[in-house]
């Protein structure tokens, strides 16, 4: 018997039932292209600098759109506190938000766009496939249409590779600052960090313990960018770039070894295989630390960390995050003896398994 309307409306009543939370989730991609597009074309960079009038904003960027559609844009960033007005409609002056002008400026150190670029640039438009991903288990991006693989794409392209490097950095710079100064590093003197990028961590951790030596160790290409950032922080004393392919050579033997945002870009048989080359760099009472969004072992809690691991079916066709309960398995199967959890910022975790 079907239930009739009226009933259906004194439910939603008694109950306070909302659709609310649904419309917000679901037509979530309305404000994140906002946010997306106004760091792609650059406006918190250019608000950084000098508060500006619609109409500025307007010749700045050569929108030819209606007064009214440019307001409806950059209220929505008012509206969701990315930006500050004075004023209103055609009179309204705008300014970034505290936050944002921390964050979001091209020019200042603690800018983590980089991730929003690549997400806008890359990402938004892999993940309308993500449906023919859980269909088929492949991966939805470039490989889709006949092109390179993720990291054959990024690695053929310097500007890809620049692109790519500077996203993983500034995304994932808060984390080390808090593993460099939340991790005891009292009995370690060395840390080799596997594909280490633009050897950002490596940078934090020698910065905020000067006893420690660091390597970076990543794919030849990427040496140039790490060694420019490790000059840039004055650096180059004791953080020093290693070249080699961390599958198919010997991880630099050190007390610690990292690995952030790697393991989640491959298999289980892969992710066991580089936790093994690590186990065998590491003395006794090394440590790995394997910095990702560690998702909880219930699996409720951590979306962006759910998220993620979507988007390396997207990405990869076979990477996936994990939970600590995951991780601890196979590094016990290893050898390991210990595995700890330190929480970084935001859904990142440090998971640390002890030899």
């Amino acid at each position: 018997m079907k239930t009739s309307t009226l009933e259906l409306q004194e439910k939603t009543t008694e109950k306070h039932f909302s659709p609310s939370e649904i419309m917000k989730i679901g037509m979530g991609f309305w404000p994140s292209k906002v946010l997306l597009t106004a760091v792609h074309c650059g406006l918190f960079t250019q608000l950084a600098q000098q508060p500006r009038s619609l109409n500025e904003i307007k010749n700045l960027f050569g929108w030819d759109c209606s007064d009214r559609h440019a307001s409806d844009f950059l209220d929505t960033l008012f509206a969701l506190r990315f930006l500050q007005r004075e004023g209103i409609g055609s009179f309204a002056v705008y300014s970034n938000a505290e936050e944002t002008d921390l964050f979001l400026d091209k020019n200042k150190a603690t800018y983590i766009g980089g991730i929003l670029e690549m997400a806008n640039n890359r990402l938004y438009p892999f993940w309308a496939n993500l449906s023919d991903g859980l269909k088929t288990g492949k991966a939805q991006n470039e490989i889709r249409n006949g092109g390179e693989n993720l990291f054959e794409a990024i690695y053929g392209s310097p500007e890809k590779l620049k692109e790519f490097i500077k996203a993983m950095s500034g995304v994932s710079v808060g984390n080390f600052n808090v593993f460099a100064n939340r991790f005891d590093f009292t009995q370690y003197k060395t840390l080799c960090d596997i594909g280490g990028s633009g050897a950002i961590l490596c940078s934090e951790v020698a910065t905020h313990q000067p006893h420690m030596s660091c390597t970076s160790f990543d794919l030849p290409p990427v040496e140039p960018i790490a060694q420019e950032n490790i000059s840039h922080f004055g650096l180059n004393d004791r953080v020093k770039t290693a070249s080699g392919d961390f599958f198919k050579d010997p991880f630099p033997n050190a007390d610690i070894i990292t690995m952030s945002m790697i393991l989640h870009d491959w298999n289980e048989e892969n992710k066991r295989f580089l936790i093994k080359k690590a186990y065998d760099a590491l003395p006794a009472g090394g440590a790995l630390v394997v910095i990702e969004n560690i998702i909880d072992d219930q699996r409720s809690q951590n979306v962006f960390g759910l998220t993620m691991s979507l988007n390396m079916l997207i990405e990869t066709g076979e990477g996936f995050d994990f939970t600590l309960s995951d991780f601890s398995g196979w590094a016990k199967q290893i050898g390991f003896s210990k595995i700890d959890l330190l929480p970084l910022a935001g859904p990142t975790s440090a998971a640390i398994a002890y030899k």
